[in-house]
């Protein structure tokens, strides 16, 4: 198996997230359009408690996996490898199965408790057996971000879409007819098969790739009863992952739960907050989120890469790296942040006949920007073997988040908008802790003049973008057609700017 550089590993999964995103985001505007946003939010609310139940079958070992995986290679110790893949495969079956059989027989328990619209029970039952499939798929896409071979994991996120959409059109538009919350829950089911498909192949790539290097059957038991070692080592990673993950998924479970409840205290009623919950969470924060595959492409193949680096003691090589990868989120950032601001209206309207997401989304794309930063610095963070710091810094953000959303989103004055300045405030903060642990570890500092060339380049793509889309406004009356031209000459303008201002280089570059 080829080991790929930080770049080319990040190129392979930034094409294969530029895909999925693409085909996601088709199927989010289509879905938006079928359930609308009531429909999007029974399905928002769902989503944390399954987010919480992955978070605790992984109990954070695909990081772990990719970490320690790394380390193996550097030695060549290739049965260390293969305790580290029994282990976990052991670990994550075991607590998957275990959750998904407690989470069906409690399901009508968990809904009361933790969904504000009871609606949302049907996507939760439909959801629940993902568990076990993301359990073991995980391992393995962790032992191939190890091994810096990042190509079965890119191919594996575009079959899953593809399966996904196939089957999300026969589902929603048989169980329409049933009501939204059953569109809703086949819409879920949908991603279940999407999973499916996606773990078949990557277990065949898996099976062909490690042939030559361990027989993962010989001896399994065996390497069960003498991984103690192997699974302190990776629980010393993995659980202030899992930790980190935890909280997270706790806070996603409390969100739409005290979002909704403040919203009422405002005086908004249940079916108004739901509305509004999923024009947020459904609407502004995927477009928001859309640029973002790019970094958090570079984050997947950042941690092993940088704990390759710190396990050789090299430190021009870590600072090199995370030179990069700041480059990287710089240079996707910025014009990013200018097109969701300068083209809010527009995008709202055309995408997801919703122009009242417009004022959201331009009152958070301004502060998201430090959001395609935050990523790729955790990933720095747990690859220098400090995700307990990570566990720490997200904690700190979220307590800070959820207080804010019940002081601003309560306030008749505020409402939905306090929420969305409650999400910006905890990326600033969080953020800047990320950035500070940073500092303290390596000594790093970000490159001024960057920031110089690429926010000056970002104005002049804006300015270039805003003045070509009024000229083909009045040429042409397809305004999603005028839009796509402004948006690729504007781009075009801001890549030129890149390589004539050194910000991108023109040569091959392999750390």
């Amino acid at each position: 198996m080829v080991k790929q550089s930080l770049i080319k590993g990040t190129i392979i999964l930034t094409v294969a997230a530029f895909i999925t995103r693409l085909l996601g985001f088709a199927n989010g505007i289509v879905m938006a359009n079928i359930i609308g946003p009531e429909g999007v939010g029974l399905i928002m609310m769902a989503m944390p408690v399954t987010g919480l139940l992955i978070t605790l079958t992984t109990l954070g070992l695909p990081v772990a996996i990719s970490k320690l995986v790394a380390e193996a290679e550097v030695k060549g110790d290739h049965k260390r490898v293969k305790k580290i893949l029994i282990v976990s495969l052991m670990t994550t079956s075991m607590l998957g199965l275990i959750l998904m059989i407690g989470t069906f027989m409690g399901a009508k328990l968990l809904s009361s408790v933790f969904l504000t619209d009871q609606r949302a029970y049907y996507s939760l039952i439909a959801v629940i057996p993902i568990v076990p499939i993301i359990a073991v798929s995980s391992v393995i896409k962790g032992y191939f971000r190890g091994k810096q071979n990042m190509t079965p994991i890119g191919v594996s996120q575009v079959i899953e879409q593809i399966v996904r959409i196939c089957f999300i059109f026969i589902f929603v538009q048989f169980l329409l007819p049933y009501g939204i919350e059953f569109a809703a829950a086949g819409a879920v089911l949908s991603g279940i098969i999407g999973e499916g498909a996606s773990l078949l192949y990557l277990v065949s790539v898996f099976k062909w790739s490690k042939r030559k290097q361990f027989k993962l059957r010989r001896s399994f038991f065996k390497h069960i009863s003498k991984g103690k070692q192997i699974f302190y080592d990776l629980l010393q990673t993995g659980l202030p992952t899992t930790g980190n993950g935890l909280i997270q998924s706790i806070i996603g479970v409390i969100q739409p739960i005290l979002i909704t409840q403040s919203l009422a205290l405002a005086g908004i009623g249940t079916a108004l907050a739901t509305k509004q919950y999923g024009i947020i969470m459904g609407y502004v924060l995927p477009l928001l989120m859309l640029p973002g595959f790019i970094t958090n492409s570079m984050s997947v193949p950042l941690i092993p890469a940088i704990s390759e680096a710190n396990e050789k003691n090299e430190r021009s090589l870590i600072h090199n790296r995370t030179q990069q990868a700041v480059r990287i989120a710089l240079i996707v950032g910025v014009p990013s942040t200018i097109i969701l601001y300068l083209f809010a209206e527009m995008l709202t309207t055309l995408i997801y006949r919703s122009p009242e997401a417009a004022i959201l989304l331009k009152m958070m794309a301004p502060f998201y920007l430090l959001q395609y930063f935050r990523v790729p610095l955790q990933s720095i963070i747990i690859g220098l073997g400090k995700a307990n710091v990570v566990m720490i810094n997200d904690l700190v953000a979220s307590i800070f988040k959820l207080v804010l959303i019940f002081f601003l989103a309560s306030n008749p004055d505020f409402g939905i908008y306090g929420v969305s300045l409650a999400i910006c405030a905890s990326i600033v903060f969080g953020t800047s802790l990320h950035f500070l642990t940073i500092s303290k570890i390596i000594g790093f500092n970000f490159i001024l003049i960057d920031f110089i060339k690429v926010i000056f380049s970002g104005f002049i793509m804006g300015y270039v973008g805003l003045f070509t889309f009024r000229y083909f406004s009045g040429e042409i009356k397809n305004q999603i057609i005028s839009l796509i031209i402004s948006l690729t000459l504007s781009l075009l303008i801001y890549l030129l700017f890149m390589i004539s201002f050194k910000v991108i280089y023109l040569r091959k570059n392999n750390k």
